[in-house]
């Protein structure tokens, strides 16, 4: 016996799978899009730098939440001025485990003049 009711009924859950899958493409497609702007807007607003070097001259500020570290690369010789933020480092600038001529590796984000540190560590030693 036919039925041409259940055949039309099958169709229509066919179409409706379809259709569906074709949305959840589509949401995926937009979402992974939204993620590489968001990471490509990032990356070009700030640029991440690391470099190894002797530290020159290290100015605390009067608040002691901030210091200025300025680094000789040890590659080309220029001088860069470091803003450090970070409680750890801040005490071991005030208990002198760091100091002027120790050797340092560094991660700052450079935005425009201003260099930021993320990472502030010897490179000798524990």
């Amino acid at each position: 016996m036919y039925y041409p009711l259940a055949e039309v009924s099958c169709q229509y859950k066919n179409e409706k799978e379809s259709v569906m899958r074709k949305l959840v493409s589509v949401v995926m497609l937009v979402a992974m899009m939204v993620v590489s702007l968001g990471s490509f807007v990032r990356t070009a607003s700030a640029e991440d730098v690391k470099i190894t070097g002797v530290i020159t001259k290290i100015e605390i500020a009067a608040d002691q939440k901030s210091a200025v570290a300025v680094l000789k690369v040890n590659d080309s010789g220029e001088l860069v001025s470091i803003i450090i933020t970070d409680d750890l480092t801040l005490d071991k600038f005030k208990d002198h485990r760091i100091v002027v001529g120790d050797e340092i590796r560094t991660k700052f984000e450079k935005n425009g003049d201003k260099n930021t540190s993320k990472f502030f560590k010897k490179t000798a030693g524990c």
